[in-house]
C-alpha cells in the first residue's frame, strides 16, 4: 500500500505505486485536469517539484500545482519557452536551440541561425505556437546515457546542445522532453501536454553571447511573455504601455535632467535640473541620518588590494572591480563603502558604552557591470549609495534590525511608497564565515521582522558572501517591484580587519556590524521616482515649484518680481517673459510638469496677485502672492505628491 499525505493532512491510500495525475483525479475531476506538476516530499528528503506522470511507490507527501500557484506559472512559462523552440525548429529547421530559461513575468531561448530575426519572423514563430498547443500534444519525459544524448544532438546537428549535454558528469543521468517531433535537454518538469499553454505573447529579439562570453558566437534571443489567463497578459501588457510612458531615460531627455554618451559608459551626466531633484533625495537623507544617531562620514575612493584581500571581496567579486596602479602599488576602486567604515571604526579603541555606533556615507563606488547589463539610471559603472554601517554588540543585534525596519518605512513613506515586500536572503554556498554564525545571523533577521509585526519570505541562498540580509521590496504606482534598501549582518569582516570594543569586564570583544541602506542607488532611486511620479514629482522633489508667466509686456516687469520674491523665500522658480502667447507658454510648462504655473497681466499686477494653475490644467484662482507661498510650502513640508498638491 502507498499513503499519500496531502497538504491539509489528510491521507490518501493506493493499492500500489501511483502517479501524481492519479492522486488528483482520486481527488476530484476538476483538480485532476488543472494538476500541472506536482510537490513530493519523500521521507528524509526535501520536497521537489515533479511530473504529473511521475509515479510515488513509497509512503510521501504531496500538492497538487496547479495554474493559480507561483510554481504553476513558472512552469507554463518554462514549457511555453520549449514551445517556442519547437515552433522555430518547424519553420526554421537549420536554427540551432541553446538554452531557454524562465524570467521575471516570461521566458527567453536563444538560437543560432544564419540571419536576424525579423519582426515578421516573430508574428510566424507566435502563429506556428498556437497551433502547436492547439494539437495538445502529449509532453513526455525521457532519461537517457549522456554519451548517447551528445551522439543523438550532434547527429541532428545540435552543436550546442551537445556541448551542454558533454559538460554534464557522465554519472548523471539525462533527463530529456519529447512533444511531437520535437526533443530538447531539461530537467523539467514541464505541463503535462502543449494544450495547457494558451496565453503567451512573443515580445522581441536581442542579442546574446553564447555562455555570456563576448568572444563567442552572438546568438538571438527571442523574449516572450506567457500567463495563466487573457486576462492577466491584458493586464501585464497594459502595465508594459504605461511603462514605456514612464521610461526615466526618455523623460530624462525631455525634461533635461541628465544624459549618457559614449565616452563615459555607464556613467551620468546631470543636468541642472536632474542635479536639483538629486540635492533633494540626498538633503533629506543626510537628515534622516542625523535625526536618527547617524555620524556622517568620509572614506577614500580607492584602497589597496591587500585590503579588499583581507575582506574577501578580491577573492568574491574581483571581476566587478575596477583596478589601478601607482608607484608599483596596485588599487582597487571602491565597490562598496565597508572596509573604508571599518578602518574608521579601527581608528580608536571604543568601549561598549560608546556602542551602537553608527556611521553614514553618500559614498561612490565603481562596478565593472557588463555593457550589455547597463541600462539607465537603474544599472550604472558609477554610483552613490546613502551606505550605513552600524557597530553594535550581540545583545543589540534585534533591536537595531528592528529600528532600521521602522525608520526604512518612515523614509520609503515620505517618498510615497507604502507597499513593501520584505525578504530574508540566507547563506550562499559561496560564502565566508563558520555555519554557527551564520545561524545566528540568519536567526537575529528573522527575529526582528517578527518583532516588527512584517510578513516576510525566504530567499535560499541569495544572502551576500559575508552574511545573510533582509531585502526590502517596493511597489510603484504601476504594480512594478523594485529591491532597494537592504541590511545585512556581518560577523565576518570585523574580525578579518582587527575590530573590537573594551567590554564591561575590560576584555576585547569583536563588534557585530550591520550593512545598510534605505535608498540603495541614489541613481537607481531617482530613476525609479521618475518613473514612479511619469516625470511629475511632487513639489518637494521638483527642478522647480513654479514659473510666472507675463501675457503682455507691460506685466513683464511684475512677473519677474513674484519670481524674485519666491526665490528669496526659498522657493525654486523662476520667470517666463518671452513675447510668446500665454496659451503656449502654458502649454510648454505644463509638458515640463512644473508643479504650478503662475499668470500675471495688467489685473494681477495692480491687485498685487497671482492665477494659479496646478498640474493637469487644474484652475485654483486668483490669490495673493502671500497666500501661493503659504499654499505652496504646506505642500512642501507634507510632501504631498503632484496630484494632491493640484487637488488641495
Amino acid at each position: 500500500m502507498v499513503h499519500i499525505t496531502l497538504p491539509d493532512g489528510s491521507q490518501r491510500e493506493f493499492p500500489g505505486p501511483v502517479s501524481v495525475s492519479e492522486v488528483a483525479q482520486s481527488i476530484g475531476t476538476g483538480l485532476g485536469r488543472a494538476a500541472l506538476a506536482g510537490r513530493v516530499t519523500m521521507p528524509d528528503a526535501q520536497p521537489r517539484l515533479v511530473d504529473t506522470s511521475f509515479v510515488i511507490d513509497q509512503d510521501a507527501g504531496l500538492a497538487i500545482v496547479t495554474a493559480k500557484d507561483k510554481e504553476g506559472l513558472d512552469l507554463i512559462r518554462h514549457s511555453t519557452a520549449h514551445l517556442l523552440a519547437y515552433a522555430v525548429k518547424s519553420l526554421f529547421p537549420d536554427a540551432q536551440v541553446t538554452i531557454g530559461p524562465v524570467i521575471e513575468n516570461g521566458f527567453y531561448y536563444d538560437f543560432s541561425y544564419k540571419r536576424p530575426f525579423t519582426p515578421e519572423d516573430l508574428q510566424a514563430i507566435e502563429k506556428k505556437m498556437a497551433e502547436l498547443a492547439k494539437k495538445d500534444e502529449t509532453v513526455t519525459r525521457e532519461e537517457w546515457l549522456r554519451d548517447d544524448a551528445v551522439k543523438f544532438f550532434k547527429g541532428i546537428g545540435e552543436d550546442y546542445k551537445a556541448e551542454i549535454i558533454a559538460s554534464i558528469p557522465s554519472n548523471e543521468p539525462i533527463s530529456l522532453y519529447r512533444e511531437g517531433d520535437f526533443i530538447d535537454l531539461c530537467r523539467g518538469p514541464h505541463v503535462p501536454s502543449t494544450g495547457r499553454l494558451k496565453v503567451f505573447k512573443l515580445m522581441k529579439v536581442a542579442g546574446a553571447y553564447w555562455r555570456g562570453d563576448s568572444k563567442n558566437e552572438m546568438l538571438q534571443r527571442i523574449y516572450g511573455t506567457a500567463w495563466a489567463t487573457k486576462e492577466e497578459q491584458a493586464a501585464y501588457l497594459t502595465m508594459l504601455e504605461e511603462a514605456e510612458k514612464r521610461d526615466h531615460r526618455k523623460l530624462g531627455r525631455e525634461l533635461d535632467l541628465f544624459h549618457f554618451q559614449d565616452e563615459a559608459p555607464g556613467l551620468i551626466f546631470w543636468h541642472p535640473k536632474g542635479w536639483t531633484i538629486w540635492q533633494q533625495v540626498e538633503q533629506y537623507m543626510r537628515k534622516v541620518y542625523q535625526d536618527n544617531g547617524y555620524q556622517e562620514v568620509k572614506a577614500p575612493q580607492i584602497l589597496d588590494l591587500s585590503l579588499w584581500k583581507k575582506t574577501g571581496h578580491w577573492d568574491n567579486y574581483a571581476e566587478n572591480m575596477f583596478t589601478t596602479e601607482s608607484e608599483n602599488r596596485v588599487y582597487g576602486l571602491k565597490p562598496m563603502n565597508c572596509p573604508g567604515h571599518v578602518q574608521i571604526f579601527n581608528a580608536g579603541l571604543h568601549s561598549y558604552r560608546e556602542l551602537p555606533i553608527r556611521y553614514g556615507e553618500f559614498g561612490q563606488c565603481h562596478r565593472n557591470e557588463p555593457s550589455g547589463s547597463l541600462h539607465g539610471l537603474m544599472r550604472v559603472r558609477g554610483f552613490t549609495q546613502d551606505d550605513g554601517h552600524i557597530f553594535c554588540t550581540e545583545d543589540q543585534l534585534q533591536d537595531e534590525c528592528a529600528a532600521f525596519t521602522a525608520l526604512l518605512q518612515k523614509v520609503y513613506a515620505d517618498f510615497g511608497f507604502t507597499d513593501i515586500l520584505y525578504k530574508v536572503a540566507t547563506r550562499p554556498d559561496k560564502r565566508i564565515g563558520a555555519d554557527e554564525v551564520w545561524d545566528k545571523a540568519e536567526r537575529a533577521l528573522m527575529e526582528s521582522l517578527t518583532r516588527t509585526h512584517c510578513d516576510f519570505e525566504v530567499s535560499p541562498g541569495e544572502g551576500a558572501f559575508y552574511g545573510p540580509k533582509i531585502e526590502y521590496t517596493l511597489k510603484d504606482a504601476i504594480g512594478r517591484q523594485w529591491q532597494c534598501g537592504t541590511i545585512q549582518v556581518d560577523f565576518s569582516m570585523p574580525a578579518r580587519l582587527g575590530s573590537e570594543y573594551v567590554d564591561a569586564d575590560d576584555q576585547r570583544r569583536t563588534p557585530v556590524m550591520l550593512h545598510r541602506a534605505i535608498l540603495g542607488s541614489l541613481e537607481r532611486f531617482i530613476g525609479m521616482l521618475i518613473e514612479n511620479h511619469a516625470g511629475a514629482m511632487p513639489p518637494w522633489l521638483a527642478p522647480e515649484h513654479a514659473v510666472v508667466c507675463c501675457i503682455s509686456e507691460p506685466s513683464a516687469q511684475y512677473a519677474e518680481e513674484v519670481a524674485v520674491t519666491l526665490k528669496k523665500q526659498g522657493f525654486r522658480a523662476s520667470s517666463d517673459l518671452r513675447g510668446e502667447k500665454i496659451t503656449r507658454k502654458i502649454r510648454e510648462h505644463s509638458m515640463q510638469k512644473v508643479p504650478y504655473i503662475l499668470v500675471v497681466g495688467d489685473k494681477e499686477r495692480e491687485t498685487a496677485k497671482v492665477a494659479v494653475r496646478g498640474r493637469g490644467g487644474a484652475d485654483l484662482g486668483v490669490m495673493s502672492l502671500a497666500d501661493f507661498a503659504s499654499r505652496l510650502q504646506q505642500d512642501i513640508d507634507s510632501r504631498r505628491d503632484a496630484g494632491q498638491a493640484a487637488q488641495a
